[in-house]
């Protein structure tokens, strides 16, 4: 994927804000759009501006709410506070959105190698211990 972080673990749908699901299922839930546009701001000590220019360059996408409003995750929160971090310190906003996206990217293929490496360690392992040496 080359623009935008990946996918969470499960996207939050518009259903998923209803009273449907259980308030603690959407509390301990990452991916619930909880926050308002203005309530996102004031937690990144941000303002609205910023949030919407990361939306436009793709770095994260708020989810709507039932009237329209722009509604934001923890998990989106985290990424437009690395992205918050880099302007900060001077970086365009869009140089800042791809590092923040290829940090993901980086790290979601460290994760993967990790696991091919454990898999192929486990096989190894599985492979030595059952050479044993027959009778002569």
């Amino acid at each position: 994927m080359p623009y935008g972080i990946r996918a969470p673990r499960r996207v939050a749908q518009r259903g998923d804000m209803t009273s449907d699901n259980p308030l603690n299922d959407r509390l301990d839930d990452d991916d619930y759009p909880a926050y308002s546009m203005g309530r996102a701001a004031e937690m990144l000590g941000a303002t609205p501006a910023f949030l919407r220019a990361i939306g436009e360059a793709r770095l994260i996408t708020p989810l709507r709410s039932e009237g329209g409003h722009r509604r934001y995750s923890r998990y989106q929160l985290r990424i437009a506070a690395r992205a918050r971090e880099l302007v900060d310190k001077g970086t365009p906003i869009e140089a800042a959105c791809r590092i923040v996206i290829l940090e993901d990217q980086l790290e979601e293929a460290q994760r993967i190698n990790a696991e091919y490496r454990r898999a192929a360690d486990e096989s190894a392992s599985r492979a030595g211990s059952g050479s044993g040496s027959g009778s002569a």
